[in-house]
């Protein structure tokens, strides 16, 4: 019986640890810090290059972290930037290659009917280490591949902080 008590025993507590491992969740997170650099690297290209932009960086969960406008950027500016980044974060993919994907036929138009999302280039995944940390939104410029190239240029300004 004292065996059979402490196999019983020594099963049960063999299985605690599992139990907490599924009860709790661990992830990277974008740092607010790195999330300003990355805009500001993202908002100072897009002056550079001539365009008065919006920029929205936003945590895994879609949740902005850090919008930037600069002073002449047009009314929608702003929340077509945070749709951006929402969109890239949703799809895990860039605004870009989503609206490209649509327009071949490859996903389902329906796709643009969803409020929010946006099909034009400027939205892209933050990633490092095979985990999403969240994405970035720039809009105002003529073209979305113009966005796109201030978004990768602010991404590529705070790279060597991410990759772990």
């Amino acid at each position: 019986m004292k065996r059979f008590f402490l196999a019983a025993v020594l099963a049960l507590t063999a299985t605690l640890p599992a139990r907490a491992e599924e009860a709790i969740v661990t992830y990277k997170s974008l740092a607010p810090d790195v999330a300003f650099d990355l805009a500001r690297a993202a908002l100072n290209q897009c002056r550079k290059d001539g365009y008065q932009v919006a920029v929205a960086v936003l945590d895994r969960f879609g949740i902005p972290l850090v919008v930037l406008r600069d002073q002449f950027a047009g009314p929608l500016a702003l929340r077509v930037a945070i749709n951006k980044a929402k969109t890239a974060a949703a799809f895990a993919t860039s605004t870009g290659d989503f609206g490209k994907r649509i327009q071949a036929g490859e996903l389902s138009q329906d796709y643009k009917r969803l409020p929010n999302v946006v099909t034009l280039g400027g939205g892209i995944v933050i990633e490092a280490g095979g985990a999403k940390l969240g994405a970035v939104g720039v809009s105002g410029s003529p073209g979305g591949d113009k966005d796109e190239a201030c978004a990768e240029a602010g991404l590529a300004a705070v790279r060597d902080k991410l990759d772990f």
